[in-house]
């Protein structure tokens, strides 16, 4: 998600998202500062990030676009920003010391849109045993699961993790989801930390990678994102898409899950169709991202972090769904504000897309499932004294 542009050379990235609403050449200067939230869960969020970067090496490299970044740097912004919120009750107060401190870069020469999507903290009724009516598991990660380091040297140096298991000599793909679930390859190994009724919110689990088992006694065991089985994810709406059984337009979370509960009969073949799988693991201290911080609603972001500076804050502007009582969609609202960006995801690839944290139970599922909104992203690099 980020620009070409000739970046001054000390510097953190501030990821900025703008709507376009009719002239392009409009959003590709500097936004205005504003934000929609409040400052308490903005300071909450900066504190994270800083405790996750205080335990890198100083050098340790944390963004390679637009230019490499260091742990150390980003450290040094997000410090600094956090001192200018005192200036938060005074809005033009705030906005000239932001704009005196950091330049306003664009994202791309282009003003290239972003997607915004949105994810949240799955609630699902479940056990910790297996009974008739709770039969579908939840899996911590197998000890066959092997991470390995792949290397290409040409044309260029490219790390890459990769995930299988160990078969002789062989290093193999780990297995599918339907080898998972429709073979059972995994039954019976103890990895099951509980069972939940529904298949299909136990598929949006591993979609959203954390959430919060709820149990018959009234207990919840919060769950979060441990592995996952290597295989790249494939979208079951895209694949609806392009068979012709729901129109582009329809595509929200809310409209899969009832196509599914319509066509059981189909349910099997199109969540198998996604192969990726995400095991998991116990997390008590509620959703944690991948940056193995606490992850705010509201203030969070999922991104591509083998480009964006881990840990960085930002500046997005985009439209926001509004929900009725019964979590239907009734409109846009656009919405300005300072996020995070503290977590990845399966589907957050390159640089324009971006996923916004909505929270936990029926409200933040619904934004969620409905987000889908373009927008701009700008960058902000701390300026310094020539």
């Amino acid at each position: 998600m980020l620009s070409r542009c000739k970046l001054l050379t000390i510097g953190w990235v501030l990821l900025v998202s703008l709507t376009c609403f009719g002239c392009t050449s409009l959003w590709r200067r500097p936004p205005a500062i504003d934000d929609d939230l409040d400052v308490a869960s903005l300071r909450a969020a900066i504190r994270f990030s800083i405790d996750y970067l205080q335990k890198l090496p100083p050098e340790r490299i944390v963004g390679e676009q637009p230019r490499q970044f260091t742990a150390k740097e980003i450290l040094a912004s997000l410090k600094i920003f956090e001192q200018l919120l005192g200036d938060w009750q005074c809005p033009e107060c705030f906005a000239r010391e932001v704009n005196t401190h950091f330049e306003l870069v664009p994202s791309s020469s282009d003003a290239a849109d972003v997607l915004f999507t949105g994810y949240y903290q799955v609630v699902i009724d479940g056990s910790l045993v297996p009974t008739e009516k709770f039969r579908f598991p939840i899996y911590a990660k197998p000890p066959d699961l092997i991470t390995a380091q792949k290397v290409t040297l040409v044309p260029r140096l490219i790390e890459e993790r990769i995930f299988g298991r160990a078969e002789g000599e062989q290093f193999l793909p780990y297995y599918t989801r339907q080898q998972i679930d429709q073979e059972g390859l995994l039954r019976g190994r103890g990895l099951e930390i509980a069972w939940v009724a529904d298949p299909i919110a136990l598929f949006f689990l591993h979609i959203q990678g954390s959430g919060i088992i709820r149990l018959a006694d009234g207990s919840q065991l919060s769950v979060g994102y441990a592995a996952q089985n290597g295989w790249p994810y494939r979208s079951i709406g895209r694949l609806l898409i392009d068979t012709g059984k729901l129109a582009k337009e329809e595509a929200s979370m809310q409209r899969l899950r009832r196509y599914l509960q319509e066509n059981p009969e189909e349910q099997n073949e199109i969540l198998d169709y996604n192969q990726s799988y995400i095991f998991f693991r116990m997390n008590p201290s509620g959703a944690i991202g991948s940056l193995e911080v606490p992850v705010t609603p509201g203030r969070s972001i999922a991104t591509d972090l083998r480009l964006f500076p881990k840990g960085a804050l930002a500046l997005v502007r985009t439209e926001i769904p509004t929900i009725d009582s019964a979590g239907e969609l009734t409109g846009w609202r656009p919405a300005t504000r300072f996020v995070l960006n503290q977590d990845s995801g399966g589907a957050i690839r390159g640089p324009q897309r971006a996923d916004i944290y909505f929270g936990a139970g029926e409200t933040a599922a619904s934004m969620a499932g409905y987000m889908n909104r373009q927008g701009k992203m700008f960058f902000l690099v701390l300026r310094t004294s020539d």
